[in-house]
């Protein structure tokens, strides 16, 4: 019985593989590039890279975590390429993006500044070459490390992201090896030196709606802008399963709440990910970035 009410409710992913979905994949390809909608196995990748926008991936393809969530690959990094921010701006530069989002994976291995010398770089290069194209950045939490988390700031990115995934009792088991408070202060600490924050959610991981509120009203007191919530989907039969989906009325609700409580821009929805529509974002949340355009 509950298999069967999973599988009614399971939102519906469009594939549409268009010239816009190809010059964006020759384009990540011919940089030799990662993307978190390849390597995360994002639902909208089609529908993105057909709009002609994609989340690049730095620092590589390998993650030193294991979340429970993400089909990210886990191991031991050996990227290293001091020539990533130049080749990762000479592709936004070459889809004439007008906003782009940079992830990245876990660094943990990179002790001395856990990748954030490469983020810097990324963010510098992107506004260098690409003029009037603003910079999102979705970012690990450095394990907390306050010079890492300013050097990012200090390179100017227009939105800095960094999600919570989850409600907090989920969170051990949702992503063991971080800490969802240090990811509350890391996103303090991004409002306090007075970027646009931003941070994101999953649902149907055995969380309540009063829990899902309750965790809403505590990131809209830091001052964070924009917030996602999105339903979470089983990657695969190692990762965690779906408690439940939740229905279009409830991520409604969610965002009339998410509105009520403060925040700019709420993007509420079965399919909404992180950078899902942040071009659209990016000008709800300042309006005077479509100059940009």
């Amino acid at each position: 019985m509950e298999t069967r009410t999973l599988n009614r409710n399971k939102p519906k992913i469009r594939l549409q593989m268009g010239d816009g979905y190809r010059f964006v994949k020759d384009t990540v390809d011919s940089n030799n590039l990662n993307t978190v909608c390849e390597e995360a196995r994002c639902p909208n990748i089609y529908e993105c890279w057909g709009r002609g926008t994609a989340t690049i991936m730095i620092l590589g393809e390998v993650c030193t975590r294991a979340c429970g969530f993400c089909s990210v690959k886990t191991g031991k990094p050996t990227w290293n390429d001091p020539m990533e921010p130049y080749r990762t701006a000479m592709a936004v530069k070459r889809m004439q993006l007008k906003h782009v989002v940079i992830t990245s994976v876990d660094r943990d291995d990179l002790k001395d500044d856990f990748g954030s010398d490469i983020w810097a770089e990324t963010i510098r290069q992107i506004h260098t070459h690409v003029q009037g194209c603003t910079v999102e950045v979705l970012t690990p939490d450095f394990q907390g490390y306050a010079p890492s988390l300013l050097k990012v700031f200090n390179a100017g990115p227009e939105i800095f992201s960094h999600n919570v995934e989850c409600v907090e009792w989920i969170s051990r088991q949702v992503r063991a090896q971080a800490n969802w408070k240090r990811s509350l202060t890391v996103l303090k600490q991004s409002v306090d030196f007075g970027m646009l924050t931003k941070t994101g959610m999953m649902v149907g991981l055995g969380e309540t709606k009063i829990e899902v509120i309750e965790t809403m009203k505590e990131i809209a007191d830091l001052g964070v802008s924009i917030f996602t919530i999105g339903q979470y989907l089983q990657p695969s039969r190692n990762h965690l399963p779906v408690e439940r989906y939740v229905d279009d009325d409830e991520f409604l609700e969610y965002k009339r709440i998410g509105l009520d409580l403060g925040f700019r821009v709420v993007e509420s929805g079965a399919l909404v990910r992180s950078s899902y529509h942040a071009d659209e974002q990016a000008k709800l949340a300042s309006p005077a970035w479509e100059t940009h355009e």
